[in-house]
């Protein structure tokens, strides 16, 4: 049980100390607790035997990738993981994301971003125990259990595969889904390298959803990674 449910605590697994001081000194003032892991393992042994909102990773653990502690970690929990890694290669993104990390930010990293970062990840994690059928992100309007989806008070024509492209987004809202994600999801496992086909799909969406399609609100481009849909 929590001490204190209105201080989300924070597991932060990285073997730099000069990190966990620097995550320690942006986030206790910012109202999280912290715990912290010098490697993996030690990690995973935090996580399985107390409960936390969120887990902050880094890659570069000395005793394996913090891939294998997310891949370790989703065999039995889905707690929100944000990576905090300086690699920056889209490779080490997409392995990350598709291992099941739900976010991705770059040291160095501003203490802006990362808080806003680590409130998308509890917001959307609250969500997910109790997912509203009908929701509203400005003028968009979707309702999953009516598979009805609505900009400015008007209903829009979408076709199947969109409509399973743009669910799989709001279900995932706030987190980079990779293009191998939505293309396994939306076409099946022989399509992940297909890419082409996410693209148009995409552009047809922005047309149809996007007040500006060249400037998306929502629907927005993680440069060789994947989709993210913002609901701010």
């Amino acid at each position: 049980m929590k001490a204190d449910p209105a201080r989300p605590e924070i597991l932060v697994i990285d073997d730099e100390v000069q990190i966990r001081r620097l995550l320690r000194l942006t986030l206790e003032p910012a109202g999280y607790r912290l715990s912290e892991a010098g490697t993996g393992q030690l990690g995973l042994t935090e996580a399985a035997t107390r409960q936390f909102d969120a887990i902050i990773l880094d890659l570069g653990l000395p005793d394996c990738s913090g891939v294998e502690v997310v891949r370790r970690l989703r065999e039995w929990s889905r707690v929100p993981v944000l990576i905090l890694s300086v690699l920056a290669a889209e490779d080490d993104k997409v392995a990350a994301l598709d291992a099941g990390a739900d976010d991705y930010l770059t040291k160095p990293f501003g203490a802006p971003e990362l808080t806003a970062r680590l409130r998308a990840l509890l917001r959307r994690s609250v969500a997910d125990e109790d997912e509203p059928a009908a929701m509203a992100f400005g003028d968009l309007t979707v309702d999953l259990a009516a598979r009805v989806v609505s900009r400015a008070g008007t209903d829009v024509s979408l076709t199947a595969r969109e409509y399973s492209i743009f669910r799989l987004l709001v279900m995932h809202r706030g987190k980079v889904v990779t293009h191998r994600q939505i293309l396994r999801e939306v076409w099946g496992p022989k399509a992940e390298g297909n890419t082409h086909y996410l693209r148009v799909h995409m552009t047809h969406l922005r047309q149809k959803l996007e007040a500006d399609p060249h400037r998306p609100r929502h629907l927005k481009t993680e440069s060789g990674i994947g989709f993210r849909f913002v609901t701010e």
